[in-house]
């Protein structure tokens, strides 16, 4: 068993490939072992994140998720802990549970674990083993109107709270709950989950949709146990399920620094990123936007810093705050031997210069308002996906609503497959794709994604993502490939704001602090 931190990579593996490989180890094992192992397992973390526990309360559903419980619940008896189980019963018409849940529920039972109707009054630890990764929470479903109950008491409670597999209701798959989805219902897990009340054990295999969309806030802490498996390295393993995507770990990024470099090293070692955008008019003033992407790029080492601003209102000549940026019209670019980094509030004015850009920049960032104007217009998306076949890189970074226009979809839409969304939009247009929010997504043609685990809330302020664009520019002009930079960037983008939430609590950060923060 182990927590799941940023240090390592780690496969995930959707609820078919789960299956697959537990379909596998059920067969080379003794009847009732794997059911065996998760609930001891599910019981030593119990215990150790709550050794002192007066009560803990277990809720367990109708299939192998309850047995899990059940079993859990028999050690923790044995081991001299005061447990009150409560059991939703078998739904009016359904079919008897799983044999191995039978069997553990008769185990408990017969050892004397005490199963009541309804929650204890107090409790100090609270175990969900309602549902697991194969049931999705659906009102029209017998027995779903107990469960919410029970869910709603665990949620009013300051208790711990110890998820088996994954929170009930959660997708495993894709991070969408299909319970309760409101605002403030992930309001307050996203506070439990700061809080560190929040924590889940997902057995044999790690799940993706503990760790994009709401999983994050809905998960809290993720533990891992394989119960016996070998999958750390896929390749190694017996089992025929592949990963279906990857957790991005420190071991996968390189964050190289000057320090580091040869001595005889020029700015022209760490190449040029020049930013195209900051829209300035009589009514709009986006300026800051590109300054914030060049900041971040000047801060994360890129040799020469250049800002190609947009709009016909007088433009700046120098940045006295930043004076080593160097200011050009767009047209003066040379876009051929330089990172472009182009679309930090470019607003409308982007248009115009997106056809050159596209057909010049060997290695470009494309960003917010140049992914609006690439989706409103078919022969500039024809113009990006035909990079790919030049030779050139490309890196799209949209969060959700920029990614919906991309594929004539919602936000929505997005939010409730945001890996497929991402592999769609990199097979679409041949480019690498970063698909912003929380659990980022990074992927290219024909690739796995990764999901990323660093970063948090304080990201949620304007600007920040003009500062990733930025980074990702910085790592390009070094030499990195488009995949590389995206893996580099996004990491070390969310390892900034997790130091510095972790340093400084309760301080909200800037996205111009965020571009020169340099993370310990």
């Amino acid at each position: 068993m182990q927590k799941i931190a940023s240090l390592t990579s780690h496969p995930l593996y959707d609820v078919a490939g789960t299956r697959l490989i537990e379909q596998q180890m059920a067969g080379e094992l003794a009847p009732h072992t794997l059911m065996q192992r998760a609930g001891f397992s599910v019981a030593r973390l119990a215990l150790a994140l709550a050794p002192h526990a007066r009560c803990i309360w277990i809720a367990c559903g109708p299939g192998n998720n309850g047995g899990d419980g059940f079993e859990a619940a028999l050690h923790l008896h044995q081991w001299g802990k005061s447990v009150v189980v409560t059991w939703t019963g078998i739904p009016l018409g359904k079919a008897e549970p799983p044999l191995d849940a039978q069997a553990s529920r008769q185990r408990a039972l017969t050892a004397g674990v005490v199963v009541a109707s309804k929650p204890p009054p107090d409790f100090d630890l609270c175990i969900d083993a309602l549902l697991g990764i194969g049931a999705v929470l659906d009102p029209a479903r017998l027995g779903s109107a107990l469960m919410q109950e029970w869910l709603d008491v665990m949620e009013c409670s300051p208790a711990l709270r110890l998820s088996v597999d994954v929170p009930t209701g959660l997708n495993a798959d894709t991070g969408a709950p299909s319970f309760k989805t409101t605002t403030k219902y992930i309001a307050n897990n996203a506070y439990a989950a700061c809080a560190n009340r929040l924590f889940t054990l997902s057995l044999l295999t790690l799940k993706p949709g503990l760790f994009t969309a709401s999983g994050r806030d809905c998960a809290g802490e993720v533990w891992i146990d394989h119960l016996g498996a070998s999958l750390a390295h896929p390749a190694d393993q017996a089992f025929t399920a592949e990963p279906c995507a990857w957790l991005l770990g420190a071991d996968r990024t390189c964050q190289t620094s000057r320090a580091q470099a040869a001595h005889a090293s020029h700015k022209g070692s760490f190449g040029d990123v020049a930013v195209i955008g900051g829209e300035s008019s009589v009514s709009t003033h986006m300026t800051g936007a590109a300054l914030l992407a060049a900041s971040a790029a000047l801060h994360a080492g890129a040799g020469r810093v250049f800002v190609a601003l947009l709009g016909n209102a007088p433009g700046l000549h120098v940045d006295t705050e930043q004076p080593e940026f160097m200011f050009r019209s767009p047209d003066a670019l040379d876009m051929a031997n330089q990172v472009i980094v182009c679309g930090c509030g470019g607003g409308q004015s982007v248009a115009s210069i997106l056809p050159k850009v596209l057909s010049t920049a060997k290695r470009l960032v494309l960003d917010a308002d140049a992914l609006n104007v690439i989706a409103a217009d078919p022969q500039l998306q024809i113009q990006l996906k035909a990079r790919h076949g030049r030779g050139y890189s490309t890196v799209l970074t949209p969060h959700p609503l920029e990614a919906a226009r991309l594929i004539s979809s919602s936000a929505a839409a997005v939010q409730a497959n945001r890996l497929n969304t991402a592999v769609q939009l990199a097979e679409r247009f041949s480019c690498v794709v970063v698909l912003k929010g929380s659990g980022t997504i990074v992927t290219g043609p024909a690739q796995l994604a990764w999901i990323n685990p660093t970063g948090n809330a304080l990201l949620s302020t304007a600007g920040t993502g003009d500062v990733l664009a930025g980074l990702m520019g910085a790592y390009l002009a070094r030499g990195q490939s488009s995949l590389e930079a995206a893996h580099n960037a996004v990491f070390e983008h969310g390892r900034r704001v997790d130091t510095w939430a972790a340093s400084r609590p309760g301080m909200a950060l800037t996205a111009s602090r965020l571009a020169r923060w340099q993370a310990a």
